[in-house]
């Protein structure tokens, strides 16, 4: 039996033993004939965004044998005469453009690959909407193959009459993009008023400490903003958001995928104490509300040894909460006011936000 996209099996003139792959995409009908002889096609390395990272989890060493090609993105960079360890890949069959808006920025140089040729259109228009318009963008057509077609245009002009398999090759300019620093402008967050500010967010997630492939809770969630930022912080990072309030989870999920991060924070609609049980072992977490003294001692207790605790605080009785568990437990207590000037008659002066109390602890 052949598995393969359409044009695979015409290729090869596959007949009655031509599986189609399903729609959505499933590799449930080839480990169904575990045991058979079944050979899978896929363009080129399919350990690179392709069909046997999907397919080898669910089988033993002794099962598979993989004879890689070159992959659509070597394909695309010698087209292009990039050097590829210099450009960011991504597959995109499947996922929306956002995976693309963390690393957006003027200069950076991106290879895609598409699910039909309709998309490179689609990319185009979206790229001109969040004003890198100027970027340009090189169409790769059928690579390696007879009807190979490469055509070069701004991201603002559009392309259309494109045929799969395609491959794009992105030059962004026109716009700076998203800061890696932590501490991202408020206003980019969906939220009702209940948002860690940036200076606040920024000091909080330089203690949080994200690093690469760790997992975070958030715990009273409000907008998802810390949550974001530490899935944007480092590479595989992951994030799982409680929030009680329907709205506000809401827009923790319009957050999560404006910033490309949806596959990687998930959303918990609930009260937290209960929630956590089913969480997965946390590496650092978050408490931004919802706290009190046995609230923080259940918590306390189900932290696995060296998870980061933080916890920010504006009211009077959970600072004092805090400060007794620092004198007990230790750790780190800082307050943080801040102020911003703003018009003061025909002057300016200072307008003082809540101070904010923050204890920080390794367990």
């Amino acid at each position: 039996m052949i598995f393969g996209g359409p044009r695979h099996l015409e290729l090869v003139t596959a007949g009655d033993r031509g599986r189609p792959w399903p729609v959505p995409f499933s590799t449930a009908p080839v480990l169904g004939l575990r045991g058979r002889k079944v050979a899978v096609l896929a363009s080129g390395d399919p350990f690179w965004f392709g069909a046997g990272g999907s397919l080898v989890p669910d089988l033993s060493p002794g099962e598979w044998t993989c004879h890689p090609a070159p992959s659509a993105f070597s394909l695309a960079a010698a087209r292009m005469g990039w050097r590829l360890e210099e450009v960011l890949c991504f597959g995109l069959h499947a996922a929306p453009f956002e995976r693309l808006r963390p690393v957006l920025s003027e200069g950076t140089r991106i290879l895609c690959l598409l699910r039909d040729g309709a998309s490179a259109g689609t990319l185009c228009g979206w790229l001109n909407e969040r004003g890198f318009g100027a970027s340009t963008v090189t169409v790769l057509e059928a690579l390696r193959g007879p009807r190979e077609r490469v055509r070069r245009v701004t991201a603002g002009e559009g392309i259309a009459d494109v045929a799969a398999p395609v491959a794009v090759a992105i030059e962004a300019m026109g716009a700076k993009g998203l800061s890696r620093a932590p501490g991202l402008p408020d206003d980019l967050f969906a939220h009702d008023g209940q948002i860690t500010k940036r200076a606040i967010r920024a000091l909080t997630l330089s203690v949080l400490s994200p690093r690469a492939g760790e997992v975070f809770w958030d715990l009273g969630a409000g907008s998802g903003s810390i949550s974001v930022e530490w899935c944007l912080a480092a590479p595989g990072a992951r994030a799982h958001a409680v929030e009680a309030r329907a709205e506000r989870a809401a827009n923790i999920r319009a957050n999560a995928a404006g910033f490309g991060v949806e596959h990687r924070l998930t959303v918990h609609d609930g009260d937290w104490p209960a929630l956590t049980r089913a969480l997965p072992r946390p590496d650092a977490v978050f408490v931004g509300g919802g706290l009190d003294g046995e609230r923080l001692a259940a918590l306390w207790a189900a932290l696995p040894e060296s998870a980061r605790l933080v916890v920010n605080t504006v009211t009077i009785g959970t600072e004092a909460l805090v400060a007794d568990w620092h004198g007990r437990i230790g750790g780190m207590l800082s307050r943080f006011d801040i102020a911003e000037a703003a018009p003061l008659g025909r002057m300016q002066g200072w307008v003082p936000a809540r101070p904010v109390v923050q204890w920080s602890v390794v367990r």
